[in-house]
């Protein structure tokens, strides 16, 4: 293979992508934010209702809205990365009902293999008795399932493809750079833990007591999503891009961006 995958191309072409970009990335992180809370606030105060159907109704809208935002972020990514020396619209970052039909059948999928496993380690510890060992196990087969699957979404976002078709193009692309891949997400970690130091100091400085702590959470939390969001977001990216250009193993145009 003449094109290798790199990971410290990849961080570094994420970096640069981020420094360019960093603005609209940053006010998209914040409108997502504020229709999540929209949404929350409308389930909290003002459905009065809490009947199991209507909170199904609602975590059903959530997990719509939740998908829409995450295509759409993606869908920016994409756009600033392919069209950074051209003018695009707003419906250019806006994905299509398809989309995000088969985003929601990604998440139900996704849930039903964590039900699965759970349901097989409850039937375990209570028929044969599991030790550690399997729990490790099962945590190891949870990190590779996901991590083979994980550019399900960009698949849906870049190439309009089913769940099934995006899940086996995800596995295509990172079967020979599985390691590597766990090294991306190593420094994903790492960047998500190195912010958090500094919002803890931030939590620590503001004080907090019964009657704020609430409050002082949720404005660190926000403080560090807006300042891990964007930046993981697009090493996710520029890493799927990547490793397409590497499975396929033609040149690199993200490096021309540089």
């Amino acid at each position: 293979m003449y094109h290798p995958f790199s990971v410290a191309e990849t961080i570094k072409t994420a970096w640069n992508i981020l420094k360019k970009n960093f603005v609209p990335l940053v006010v998209y992180s914040i409108i997502s934010l504020f229709i999540n809370e929209f949404v929350e606030f409308l389930k909290t105060f003002i459905v009065l209702d809490d009947s199991a159907v209507t909170q199904m109704v609602f975590i059903v809208i959530q997990l719509i809205v939740q998908c829409f935002i995450g295509l759409s972020f993606y869908k920016l990514i994409l756009t600033l990365m392919d069209r950074q020396y051209y003018e695009f619209e707003f419906k250019d970052i806006l994905p299509t009902f398809k989309m995000t039909f088969n985003f929601v059948v990604i998440g139900i999928l996704t849930g039903f293999f964590v039900a699965l496993l759970v349901f097989l380690y409850v039937l375990g510890k209570r028929s044969i008795g599991f030790d550690r060992l399997f729990e490790i196990v099962e945590l190891l087969l949870i990190l590779y399932v996901s991590l083979r699957s994980i550019f399900c979404i960009c698949f849906i976002v870049d190439d309009d493809s089913s769940p099934i078709e995006s899940l086996r193009q995800s596995f295509e692309i990172t079967k020979d750079n599985f390691f590597k891949t766990l090294g991306i997400f190593a420094i994903i970690i790492l960047i998500l833990v190195i912010v958090l130091i500094p919002v803890i100091a931030f939590i620590g400085f503001l004080g907090f007591d019964e009657d704020n702590d609430s409050f002082v959470f949720r404005l660190a939390f926000y403080c560090w999503f807006i300042l891990t969001f964007p930046f993981i977001q697009v090493i996710i990216m520029v890493t799927y891009r990547k490793l397409v250009y590497s499975h396929l193993d033609v040149d690199d145009d993200l490096s021309e961006t540089d």
